[in-house]
């Protein structure tokens, strides 16, 4: 039973279905191919093309940043009143300072990760270690909140004995949902989520006129793998004097 054109495009309809992005469905579909194509080169299976009808091309991704004078009024709003509008705006933030740092990787940071005045981490997405200065405005952040009981460095995962994937995703969910409260207050004209901080920080950075090679616009560049390889070359300190750069710009 092979995979011809009708199961392929079947499976680029359910793709579609499920809200999945072009360039996601592309990477999905020249992963496969590659996959078909490899078994073609065995002799496991005749070559029929089945992919010639779906899309396995890139397209340019939408920027989702906001400029810097955005992130300002954002830091700025007053939200003493609303707690889980404050805690969303906090962790928006704390993200944009930490170099546009991934959700999944600010909420499990452990406390044991900063040491000696920097965070030091590995991506989750990448296995990609890096380390950042730790910043004053980082501290002020974390200084609002009860510390975790859990271990970990940010108020996020909060407590023991807990599903620590389901309070992660939880706890996202809740911030985007409070993120979209805070765009709405200042107008934002884009959707406002804890993403768009990672793009915010690649475009901040460019704006200040930061060389491509120590950030490229990645997150706001054609493809995000080159930024990682941009990354994985630099001198640490070098990015930290462009995050430093940035912050002192709020």
């Amino acid at each position: 039973y092979g995979i011809t054109s009708d199961i392929v495009e079947y499976y680029e309809s359910y793709l579609h279905s499920r809200g999945v992005t072009p360039n996601t469905i592309s990477f999905y579909m020249r992963i496969l191919r590659a996959v078909y194509n490899r078994a073609v080169e065995k002799d496991l299976i005749e070559q029929s093309f089945p992919f010639r009808q779906v899309y396995t091309g890139i397209d340019k991704t939408v920027k989702r940043a906001l400029p810097l004078a955005v992130i300002k009024k954002i830091k700025a709003l007053d939200l003493s009143l609303c707690p889980a509008l404050d805690y969303a705006r906090d962790m928006f933030l704390m993200s944009f300072y930490l170099r546009g740092m991934s959700f999944i990787d600010m909420a499990f940071l452990r406390k044991s990760d900063l040491r000696n005045g920097h965070v030091l981490y590995r991506r989750r997405k990448t296995g990609q270690r890096l380390t950042i200065e730790w910043t004053k405005e980082m501290q002020v952040v974390i200084d609002k909140y009860p510390e975790s009981r859990a271990g970990y460095l940010l108020p996020i995962i909060r407590n023991t004995g807990i599903n620590e994937r389901c309070a992660y995703r939880n706890m996202s969910y809740n911030i985007n949902r409070s993120l979209k409260k805070i765009a709405q207050m200042i107008n934002a004209d884009i959707p406002l989520t804890l993403y768009v901080a990672r793009h915010s920080w690649a475009s901040a950075a460019k704006s200040k006129g930061i060389p491509i090679s120590v950030i490229s616009e990645g997150m706001g560049h054609d493809s995000e793998t080159t930024t990682r390889i941009y990354l994985a070359s630099l001198d640490t300190a070098v990015v930290d004097r462009a995050n430093s750069i940035i912050l002192k710009s709020l």
